[in-house]
């Protein structure tokens, strides 16, 4: 089988299973690296990108009025 379907391509088998071998692995690095979404996931990842939520600015935490020896500190 692979003989006969190089001989169609008119290239040697070792051309033919070398450029097989390399299509199928564009394949699979393909698969694994490209996110496909449906229709209204585009529309919402699009519109998240276009209008993100506004930014949360971090509380401060508490000042301790002891030290961290749990003594009271000197005036």
């Amino acid at each position: 089988m692979l003989k006969r379907a190089a001989e169609i391509r008119g290239v040697a088998m070792t051309d033919f299973v070398v450029a097989a071998v390399q299509e199928a692995a564009q394949r699979t690095i393909a698969e694994a690296e490209v996110i496909r979404l449906s229709l209204a996931d585009s529309e919402r990842f699009a519109a998240a990108i276009l209008s993100p939520p506004p930014r949360r600015v971090p509380q401060s935490r508490p000042v301790a009025s002891a030290s961290r020896s749990g003594r009271p500190r000197a005036p």
